[in-house]
């Protein structure tokens, strides 16, 4: 089990560096377009499209990252209503619904880039095929799925064995 946490610490740090390179990419290519548009008139004629794809990127996988820390966005009208274990129920509910939905969108997106392979019609992004650039969208959406299922396994360890998780705070509502 603590091998199976240090994986996943580092798999949070490497998302999170990863992450931040990719938002100084952006930040360094759009800066450079602009000097180039401006002084020069000039620029890449790639830039544009491959800014599109990395606030792709970044969106996801921030999408994930908020996922991670229950930052995500949430309606929250039962929180103050609910005892602290009808809270665990219905968290356990919104995070298996969220769960399940993750999972249809990442079917969808495994579709989606089988289909840009098939009918993409070769086109490419700084000589990578435009299906590549969209692989995140499985990638992101897998990666919610797994992290809603493990907030439902937590919440769900936490009803069953209430006497031994008593002092972890109640987090992670959808």
């Amino acid at each position: 089990m603590k091998i199976l946490k240090n994986l996943g610490r580092r798999f949070n740090q490497v998302e999170e560096v990863f992450i931040s390179f990719l938002l100084l990419a952006m930040i360094f290519l759009a800066s450079l377009q602009i000097f180039m548009r401006t002084l020069f008139d000039s620029g890449f004629v790639w830039a544009d499209p491959l800014l599109r794809h990395l606030v792709l990127w970044v969106g996801m996988l921030g999408a994930a990252l908020a996922t991670r820390y229950g930052k995500h966005i949430t309606i929250d009208i039962f929180s103050h209503l609910l005892p602290a274990r009808g809270l665990l129920w219905l968290n356990l509910v919104l995070n298996l619904f969220a769960a399940v939905v993750c999972g249809f969108l990442t079917w969808a997106a495994f579709l989606f880039i089988k289909n840009e392979i098939v009918f993409g019609s070769g086109r490419e992004l700084i000589g990578i095929p435009v299906w590549v650039w969209n692989l995140i969208f499985p990638f992101a959406f897998a990666l919610m799925t797994a992290r809603f299922s493990a907030k439902v396994f937590d919440h769900g360890n936490t009803l069953l064995h209430p006497q031994s998780s008593s002092s972890r705070p109640i987090s992670g509502s959808t």
